[in-house]
């Protein structure tokens, strides 16, 4: 059943119940599996500071777009923990500025427990997705799906990967934010095929 159903099933059965009591009961159940019912996602890059945070400031853009922002959590991380507490890069900031984006996430590192607490967990390169398997291989109550946002490409297909802009011009950086634009797109169509 999907969240939108159910949301409509239960408002419905609510409004059905003339004990306040029972409602209170029914409404606090709802919130509770309703919030376990969000998709979560979290995007991975190198250091948390160029392309993942990038992607969770247009995941939650497109969210807000499509108006189902309700539907998930999103957040982002990093393999290493070189830039943790920091702000995205200066360039990153910048294109996105110019794009009607704010990235103003704080980099973390990728911890054990996001396995567990994650549905997706989405690399940018296969050196991300390489370390990410052999994290979520050490980890028997992993429920995250890996999957390489490259995947979900619809117009620059023949990338296999959205490249780290780091040590790269501003080109580089606008390029990547142009992968992760149509990545994420194509993403969100596919967890939510009705939009």
């Amino acid at each position: 059943m999907k969240s939108e159903e159910f949301f409509l099933i239960l408002h419905s059965e609510s409004q059905r119940s003339e004990n306040k009591s029972s409602f209170k009961i029914l409404n606090s159940k709802f919130f509770i599996t309703f919030a376990a019912m969000k998709k979560k996602i979290l995007f991975i890059c190198l250091g948390n500071i160029c392309r993942s945070p990038a992607a969770e400031g247009v995941m939650r853009h497109l969210l807000e777009v499509h108006n189902v922002e309700h539907l998930f959590e999103i957040d982002s991380a990093g393999i290493g923990s070189w830039h943790e507490g920091q702000l995205p890069d200066r360039r990153m900031r910048q294109c996105g500025a110019l794009r009607g984006y704010n990235f103003n996430h704080r980099a973390r590192q990728i911890r054990e427990y996001d396995f567990e607490r994650f549905d997706y967990i989405v690399g940018m390169d296969n050196e991300n997705m390489t370390t990410l398997q052999r994290m979520k291989n050490r980890q028997p109550e992993s429920r995250a799906q890996l999957i390489c946002l490259a995947n979900y490409l619809r117009n620059h297909k023949c990338q296999t990967t959205v490249p780290d802009p780091y040590y790269g011009s501003q080109r580089d950086f606008e390029f990547a934010l142009d992968l992760i634009e149509d990545a994420c797109e194509g993403l969100l169509h596919e967890l939510v095929p009705t939009l």
